[in-house]
């Protein structure tokens, strides 16, 4: 399976996902392709988008901890890695 979350993606890039992805919601794709087409489709991402677009992928691995994220320029959210597991930090807002 891959995630990809950005904060905007160039138009031929969006247009390109919308062949292996759902995008249930804007610049949020969905897929559950093979693992050797994940490949193909994250290096395509790295080379086609500028860091502007701020893309996180999370892809799943067969082996431990199960997923991988990746990231190309700032994003949103951050990510920490701690004894080799990655995690994405949430700040808590409390009312």
């Amino acid at each position: 399976m891959l995630v990809v979350v950005a904060n905007d993606l160039p138009p031929a890039v969006r247009g390109r996902m919308k062949l292996w992805f759902v995008e249930p919601r804007p610049n949020v794709f969905v897929s559950g392709i093979k693992d050797s087409v994940a490949k193909t489709v994250m290096e395509y991402l790295m080379t086609h988008c500028p860091a502007e677009s701020g893309v996180m992928l999370f892809r799943s691995l067969p082996q431990p901890p199960g997923y991988e994220i990746r990231t190309i320029g700032p994003t949103r959210k951050t990510f920490v890695t701690l004894s080799g597991l990655q995690l994405v930090i949430e700040n808590l807002q409390s009312q």
